[in-house]
Protein backbone atom coordinates (compact mmCIF):
# COMPACT_ATOMS: atom_id res chain seq x y z
CA UNK A 1 0.00 0.00 0.00
CA UNK A 2 2.79 2.43 0.90
CA UNK A 3 4.58 1.67 -2.34
CA UNK A 4 1.37 2.36 -4.27
CA UNK A 5 1.00 5.74 -2.58
CA UNK A 6 4.63 6.56 -3.25
CA UNK A 7 4.21 5.60 -6.91
CA UNK A 8 1.10 7.77 -7.19
CA UNK A 9 2.90 10.70 -5.55
CA UNK A 10 5.83 10.32 -7.91
CA UNK A 11 3.57 10.26 -10.96
CA UNK A 12 1.55 13.23 -9.71
CA UNK A 13 4.56 15.25 -8.56
CA UNK A 14 5.61 18.47 -10.25
CA UNK A 15 4.50 22.09 -10.20
CA UNK A 16 0.80 22.82 -10.49
CA UNK A 17 -0.60 25.22 -13.09
CA UNK A 18 -0.14 28.34 -10.93
CA UNK A 19 3.46 27.58 -10.01
CA UNK A 20 4.23 26.57 -13.58
CA UNK A 21 2.86 29.92 -14.77
CA UNK A 22 5.06 31.82 -12.30
CA UNK A 23 8.11 29.81 -13.36
CA UNK A 24 7.40 30.70 -16.99
CA UNK A 25 7.19 34.34 -15.92
CA UNK A 26 10.63 34.09 -14.29
CA UNK A 27 12.16 32.79 -17.52
CA UNK A 28 10.38 35.13 -19.96
CA UNK A 29 12.76 37.89 -21.17
CA UNK A 30 10.13 40.00 -22.95
CA UNK A 31 10.01 42.75 -20.32
CA UNK A 32 13.79 42.97 -19.85
CA UNK A 33 14.24 46.19 -21.90
CA UNK A 34 11.56 47.89 -19.79
CA UNK A 35 13.13 46.51 -16.62
CA UNK A 36 16.52 47.94 -17.56
CA UNK A 37 15.07 51.40 -18.14
CA UNK A 38 13.04 51.34 -14.94
CA UNK A 39 16.05 50.13 -12.97
CA UNK A 40 18.17 53.02 -14.23
CA UNK A 41 15.41 55.48 -13.35
CA UNK A 42 14.99 54.15 -9.80
CA UNK A 43 18.74 54.09 -9.18
CA UNK A 44 19.00 57.68 -10.42
CA UNK A 45 16.52 59.00 -7.85
CA UNK A 46 18.35 61.50 -5.56
CA UNK A 47 17.43 59.70 -2.33
CA UNK A 48 20.79 60.00 -0.57
CA UNK A 49 20.89 58.26 2.84
CA UNK A 50 17.11 57.76 2.68
CA UNK A 51 17.76 54.95 0.19
CA UNK A 52 19.32 52.79 2.92
CA UNK A 53 16.35 53.53 5.19
CA UNK A 54 13.98 52.42 2.43
CA UNK A 55 16.03 49.24 1.99
CA UNK A 56 15.63 48.62 5.72
CA UNK A 57 19.30 48.66 6.70
CA UNK A 58 18.57 50.24 10.14
CA UNK A 59 16.08 47.40 10.77
CA UNK A 60 18.45 44.64 9.75
CA UNK A 61 15.93 43.33 7.21
CA UNK A 62 13.93 44.77 4.28
CA UNK A 63 11.47 47.52 5.23
CA UNK A 64 9.02 46.86 2.41
CA UNK A 65 7.32 43.78 3.95
CA UNK A 66 6.77 45.78 7.15
CA UNK A 67 5.35 48.89 5.48
CA UNK A 68 2.92 46.97 3.24
CA UNK A 69 1.14 45.65 6.33
CA UNK A 70 -0.52 49.06 6.71
CA UNK A 71 -2.37 49.28 3.37
CA UNK A 72 -3.15 45.56 3.34
CA UNK A 73 -4.44 45.65 6.92
CA UNK A 74 -6.57 48.76 6.46
CA UNK A 75 -8.03 47.53 3.16
CA UNK A 76 -8.86 44.11 4.58
CA UNK A 77 -10.51 45.79 7.59
CA UNK A 78 -12.52 48.02 5.26
CA UNK A 79 -13.71 44.96 3.34
CA UNK A 80 -14.90 43.32 6.55
CA UNK A 81 -16.82 46.47 7.47
CA UNK A 82 -18.33 46.61 3.98
CA UNK A 83 -19.71 43.09 4.43
CA UNK A 84 -21.74 44.18 7.46
CA UNK A 85 -24.49 46.77 7.89
CA UNK A 86 -23.54 50.42 8.34
CA UNK A 87 -19.92 51.45 9.11
CA UNK A 88 -19.59 53.14 5.70
CA UNK A 89 -17.70 56.12 7.12
CA UNK A 90 -15.23 53.89 8.97
CA UNK A 91 -14.52 51.87 5.82
CA UNK A 92 -14.02 55.13 3.92
CA UNK A 93 -11.43 56.31 6.46
CA UNK A 94 -9.60 52.96 6.39
CA UNK A 95 -9.34 53.00 2.61
CA UNK A 96 -7.94 56.54 2.74
CA UNK A 97 -5.38 55.51 5.34
CA UNK A 98 -4.33 52.57 3.16
CA UNK A 99 -3.90 54.83 0.15
CA UNK A 100 -1.70 57.19 2.18
CA UNK A 101 0.51 54.30 3.31
CA UNK A 102 0.70 52.82 -0.17
CA UNK A 103 3.12 55.55 -1.35
CA UNK A 104 6.04 54.79 1.02
CA UNK A 105 5.36 51.05 0.61
CA UNK A 106 5.66 51.41 -3.16
CA UNK A 107 8.83 53.52 -2.98
CA UNK A 108 10.56 51.03 -0.67
CA UNK A 109 9.50 48.19 -2.94
CA UNK A 110 10.83 49.86 -6.07
CA UNK A 111 14.15 50.67 -4.38
CA UNK A 112 14.57 47.00 -3.44
CA UNK A 113 13.38 45.85 -6.87
CA UNK A 114 16.04 47.90 -8.69
CA UNK A 115 18.77 45.72 -7.15
CA UNK A 116 17.31 42.32 -8.11
CA UNK A 117 18.65 39.91 -10.75
CA UNK A 118 16.60 39.30 -13.92
CA UNK A 119 14.46 36.36 -12.76
CA UNK A 120 13.40 38.16 -9.60
CA UNK A 121 12.99 41.50 -11.38
CA UNK A 122 10.50 39.92 -13.83
CA UNK A 123 8.41 38.53 -11.00
CA UNK A 124 8.74 41.77 -9.06
CA UNK A 125 7.57 43.87 -12.00
CA UNK A 126 4.30 41.92 -12.26
CA UNK A 127 3.95 42.14 -8.46
CA UNK A 128 4.34 45.93 -8.67
CA UNK A 129 1.90 46.23 -11.57
CA UNK A 130 -0.66 44.25 -9.58
CA UNK A 131 -0.24 46.52 -6.58
CA UNK A 132 -0.50 49.61 -8.80
CA UNK A 133 -3.77 48.27 -10.21
CA UNK A 134 -5.04 47.71 -6.67
CA UNK A 135 -4.15 51.30 -5.72
CA UNK A 136 -6.09 52.60 -8.73
CA UNK A 137 -9.10 50.50 -7.74
CA UNK A 138 -8.97 51.70 -4.14
CA UNK A 139 -8.53 55.33 -5.22
CA UNK A 140 -11.62 54.90 -7.40
CA UNK A 141 -13.43 53.30 -4.47
CA UNK A 142 -12.47 56.22 -2.23
CA UNK A 143 -13.70 58.72 -4.84
CA UNK A 144 -16.99 56.86 -5.31
CA UNK A 145 -17.63 56.81 -1.55
CA UNK A 146 -16.83 60.54 -1.35
CA UNK A 147 -19.52 61.14 -3.99
CA UNK A 148 -22.05 59.06 -2.05
CA UNK A 149 -21.94 56.10 -4.44
CA UNK A 150 -21.46 53.56 -1.69
CA UNK A 151 -22.34 50.37 -3.56
CA UNK A 152 -19.95 51.26 -6.37
CA UNK A 153 -17.29 52.07 -3.79
CA UNK A 154 -17.77 48.70 -2.10
CA UNK A 155 -17.55 46.83 -5.41
CA UNK A 156 -14.34 48.65 -6.38
CA UNK A 157 -12.91 47.98 -2.91
CA UNK A 158 -13.58 44.25 -3.18
CA UNK A 159 -11.96 44.20 -6.62
CA UNK A 160 -8.96 46.02 -5.18
CA UNK A 161 -8.68 43.50 -2.34
CA UNK A 162 -8.72 40.60 -4.81
CA UNK A 163 -5.97 42.19 -6.92
CA UNK A 164 -3.75 43.16 -3.98
CA UNK A 165 -4.12 39.65 -2.56
CA UNK A 166 -2.95 38.10 -5.82
CA UNK A 167 -0.05 40.57 -5.99
CA UNK A 168 0.80 39.75 -2.37
CA UNK A 169 0.92 36.04 -3.18
CA UNK A 170 3.38 36.83 -5.97
CA UNK A 171 5.39 38.91 -3.50
CA UNK A 172 5.51 35.90 -1.19
CA UNK A 173 6.87 33.80 -4.06
CA UNK A 174 9.48 36.49 -4.69
CA UNK A 175 10.55 36.57 -1.05
CA UNK A 176 10.43 32.90 -0.10
CA UNK A 177 10.86 30.94 -3.33
CA UNK A 178 13.26 33.33 -5.04
CA UNK A 179 14.88 34.54 -1.78
CA UNK A 180 14.67 38.26 -2.57
CA UNK A 181 15.52 40.16 0.61
CA UNK A 182 16.87 37.07 2.39
CA UNK A 183 20.27 37.08 4.11
CA UNK A 184 22.39 35.07 1.68
CA UNK A 185 25.27 34.79 4.16
CA UNK A 186 23.26 33.38 7.08
CA UNK A 187 24.24 29.77 6.36
CA UNK A 188 27.94 30.53 6.90
CA UNK A 189 27.59 30.41 10.69
CA UNK A 190 26.01 26.96 10.39
CA UNK A 191 28.68 25.55 8.05
CA UNK A 192 31.92 26.73 9.66
CA UNK A 193 33.17 24.77 12.66
CA UNK A 194 34.29 26.58 15.76
CA UNK A 195 38.02 27.05 16.30
CA UNK A 196 40.93 28.17 14.17
CA UNK A 197 41.25 27.26 10.48
CA UNK A 198 44.27 27.45 8.17
CA UNK A 199 43.90 30.00 5.33
CA UNK A 200 47.36 29.96 3.77
CA UNK A 201 50.84 31.40 3.96
CA UNK A 202 51.11 35.13 4.66
CA UNK A 203 52.90 35.56 1.33
CA UNK A 204 49.79 34.28 -0.46
CA UNK A 205 47.93 37.45 0.53
CA UNK A 206 49.43 40.56 -1.14
CA UNK A 207 48.94 43.82 0.74
CA UNK A 208 45.76 45.66 -0.23
CA UNK A 209 44.44 42.98 -2.55
CA UNK A 210 41.41 40.76 -2.08
CA UNK A 211 42.15 37.04 -2.14
CA UNK A 212 39.62 34.22 -1.93
CA UNK A 213 40.42 31.40 0.52
CA UNK A 214 38.40 28.45 1.82
CA UNK A 215 37.17 27.45 5.30
CA UNK A 216 35.00 24.33 5.68
CA UNK A 217 33.83 24.61 2.05
CA UNK A 218 32.90 28.28 2.62
CA UNK A 219 34.56 30.93 0.45
CA UNK A 220 36.30 33.62 2.49
CA UNK A 221 37.52 37.04 1.40
CA UNK A 222 41.00 37.76 2.84
CA UNK A 223 42.72 41.15 2.77
CA UNK A 224 46.16 41.90 4.26
CA UNK A 225 46.43 45.58 5.15
CA UNK A 226 49.53 47.78 5.04
CA UNK A 227 49.98 47.61 8.82
CA UNK A 228 50.15 43.81 8.67
CA UNK A 229 46.62 43.18 9.95
CA UNK A 230 44.71 40.47 8.08
CA UNK A 231 40.95 40.84 7.61
CA UNK A 232 38.59 38.06 6.60
CA UNK A 233 34.88 38.04 5.73
CA UNK A 234 32.53 35.49 4.22
CA UNK A 235 32.97 36.02 0.49
CA UNK A 236 29.36 35.72 -0.70
CA UNK A 237 27.47 39.01 -0.16
CA UNK A 238 24.56 38.91 2.27
CA UNK A 239 22.38 40.77 -0.24
CA UNK A 240 22.42 38.50 -3.31
CA UNK A 241 25.54 36.33 -2.83
CA UNK A 242 27.78 38.51 -4.98
CA UNK A 243 31.54 37.67 -4.93
CA UNK A 244 33.11 40.20 -2.55
CA UNK A 245 36.62 39.04 -3.48
CA UNK A 246 36.02 40.64 -6.87
CA UNK A 247 34.96 43.93 -5.32
CA UNK A 248 36.77 47.18 -4.62
CA UNK A 249 38.82 47.52 -1.42
CA UNK A 250 38.98 51.06 -0.02
CA UNK A 251 38.99 52.82 3.36
CA UNK A 252 38.90 49.57 5.31
CA UNK A 253 35.81 48.35 3.46
CA UNK A 254 34.88 46.14 0.53
CA UNK A 255 32.26 47.09 -2.05
CA UNK A 256 30.22 44.29 -3.63
CA UNK A 257 30.72 44.30 -7.42
CA UNK A 258 27.11 43.30 -8.09
CA UNK A 259 24.90 45.83 -6.30
CA UNK A 260 27.28 48.11 -4.41
CA UNK A 261 26.75 47.04 -0.80
CA UNK A 262 29.67 48.15 1.38
CA UNK A 263 30.97 46.09 4.30
CA UNK A 264 33.58 46.99 6.94
CA UNK A 265 36.47 44.55 6.77
CA UNK A 266 37.14 44.66 10.52
CA UNK A 267 33.77 43.26 11.59
CA UNK A 268 31.61 42.78 8.47
CA UNK A 269 29.21 45.60 9.35
CA UNK A 270 27.07 46.70 6.38
CA UNK A 271 28.07 50.33 6.06
CA UNK A 272 25.83 50.89 3.03
CA UNK A 273 22.99 48.95 1.40
CA UNK A 274 21.21 47.43 -0.34
CA UNK A 275 22.43 44.69 2.02
CA UNK A 276 20.47 44.84 5.26
CA UNK A 277 22.53 42.20 7.12
CA UNK A 278 26.25 42.29 7.98
CA UNK A 279 28.78 39.81 6.62
CA UNK A 280 30.01 36.99 8.87
CA UNK A 281 33.50 38.11 9.93
CA UNK A 282 36.54 36.16 11.12
CA UNK A 283 39.22 36.83 13.69
CA UNK A 284 42.68 36.16 12.27
CA UNK A 285 46.14 35.39 13.58
CA UNK A 286 49.53 34.58 12.10
CA UNK A 287 51.25 31.39 13.30
CA UNK A 288 54.63 30.37 11.89
CA UNK A 289 54.12 32.48 8.79
CA UNK A 290 50.64 31.17 8.09
CA UNK A 291 47.27 32.90 8.48
CA UNK A 292 44.56 31.25 10.56
CA UNK A 293 40.96 32.39 11.01
CA UNK A 294 37.94 31.68 13.19
CA UNK A 295 34.44 33.11 13.23
CA UNK A 296 34.23 36.21 15.35
CA UNK A 297 32.48 36.07 18.72
CA UNK A 298 28.75 36.09 18.25
CA UNK A 299 28.89 34.19 14.95
CA UNK A 300 29.77 30.75 16.39
CA UNK A 301 27.04 28.15 16.01
CA UNK A 302 28.55 24.92 14.75
CA UNK A 303 30.69 23.02 17.31
CA UNK A 304 34.00 21.37 16.41
CA UNK A 305 33.74 17.98 14.76
CA UNK A 306 34.58 14.84 16.73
Amino acid sequence: MDSDRMHHAAVASGPGPLLAAVERLERAPYADPVIRRLRRAVRALPLGPVRDVLHGRPLGHPAHPLIVQIPIGTWLSAALLDLGPGRCRAAHVLIGAGLAAAAPAAVSGWVDWAELPPEQARTGLVHALGNTTAVVLYASSFAARTQGRVLRGKALGMAGLAVVSAAGALGGHLAYRQAAGANHAEQVTHLVRDGWHHLGAVAAFPVGRAVRARVDDVDVLVVRESDGAVRALADRCAHMAGPLAEGEIADGCVRCPWHGSVFRLADGWNVRGPATAPQPAFDTRIVDGHVEARLQHGHHRRPPSG
